[in-house]
């Protein structure tokens, strides 16, 4: 069997993002081996993208090589794997069709505590 699966997330040394996004959201929910997207992802939001969708690891080249800068490009995919993965963990609010209000309804401008004298 297969200690992890790693499914491509655009062309190798493409630098063209989560083009296979809705497969690699399937493999995650389906298959209890850590997913590891690997090639194609192109900006350190695409790296955060992967893992908020619950992504064990991605592998990250021709983004740092090609880069201006290499180094600070890979301190920012870091950063982005780490905050990708904490609201992994953090659990996203569902993604609603319409708007609905996520404010209390209550009557809390109404205390009497907060209103002034």
């Amino acid at each position: 069997g297969a200690a992890a699966v790693m499914p491509l997330g655009a062309p190798i040394g493409s630098n063209r993002g989560l083009r296979t996004k809705e497969l690699i959201r399937i493999l995650i929910e389906e298959i209890p081996l850590p997913i590891i997207v690997d090639a194609g992802i192109g900006r350190p939001s695409e790296a955060a993208e992967a893992m908020e969708m619950g992504a064990a690891a991605v592998l990250v080249n021709t983004a740092i090589a090609t880069a201006g800068d290499p180094v600070a490009m890979g301190r920012a995919f870091g950063l982005a794997v780490e905050a990708g993965r904490a609201a992994h963990l953090a659990g996203p609010g569902e993604v609603q069709q319409y708007a609905r209000a996520s404010s209390p309804l209550t009557g809390f401008l109404r205390d009497e505590n907060l209103t002034a004298s």
